[in-house]
């Protein structure tokens, strides 16, 4: 991913945020067979102080990928959108000579995956299914009974655990940081509303980044 200078994302919080928020992510590995790439769901080590992600693979998954072989790209994708360049309007109404764009915010992290030990993968597992149910009014969590729990523990066999300590992390926060507030007020405006490119979640996103850009200006 090439990356611009104007939208580098390195600050761990926000990385983490990210990661903690958009937690469907693509794995890509390069094998003797060619690149495989494959959907997971990731969890966000919160305990660990570097960036730390765990999730599990369907067994021959690890196979397919090489896990723990060689090395990895995990992408997360965050909010992301199109920006019509009938958006870029100054404030006496003129438009100056623009494209269309596309803004998003995204992590690449690269590295050689961890294979957990049974046990591990198990309570990962755990963690997995706890962190999607807790917001549930009524959690369906693995031991939620004797009988879930037996089943689980025979599910998980058809499973291998990874965590994923990346070596290296190149992530972008592409939110018209270019571009002057009157403009980016306009795209926010746009992406709030009913048209056919409105993305609420884009729109947040930006108000939550531009809102702390100005107040850093005072």
């Amino acid at each position: 991913m090439r990356q611009n200078p104007s939208f580098v994302l390195q600050d761990q919080v926000e990385l983490k945020r990210l990661i903690r928020e958009n937690p469907w992510a693509i794995l890509i590995s390069t094998t003797d067979d060619g690149m495989v790439a494959s959907h997971y769901p990731i969890v966000l080590e919160e305990d660990e102080e570097s960036i730390s992600v765990v999730s599990h693979v369907g067994r021959p998954d690890e196979q397919l990928h090489g896990l723990g072989e060689r090395e990895v790209l995990l992408i997360v994708q965050g909010p992301h959108g199109y920006i019509s360049p009938g958006w870029y309007t100054d404030p006496d109404g003129s438009h100056r000579p623009n494209v269309p764009t596309w803004n998003y915010v995204t992590a690449h992290l690269y590295g050689v995956p961890e294979i957990l030990s049974d046990e591990e993968n198990y309570r990962v597992l755990g963690d997995l299914v706890e962190h999607f149910e807790r917001v549930l009014p009524e959690p369906r969590l693995m031991e939620i009974t004797p009988e879930n729990a037996q089943y689980a523990q025979r599910i998980s066999s058809g499973t291998v655990g990874f965590r994923l300590r990346p070596t290296r992390v190149v992530a972008k926060s592409k939110l018209s940081q270019n571009r002057p507030d009157h403009i980016v007020d306009t795209v926010i405006g746009e992406l709030e509303g009913s048209g056919p490119y409105a993305q609420p979640a884009l729109a947040a996103e930006m108000r939550r980044v531009h809102e702390r850009r100005r107040a850093a200006r005072g």
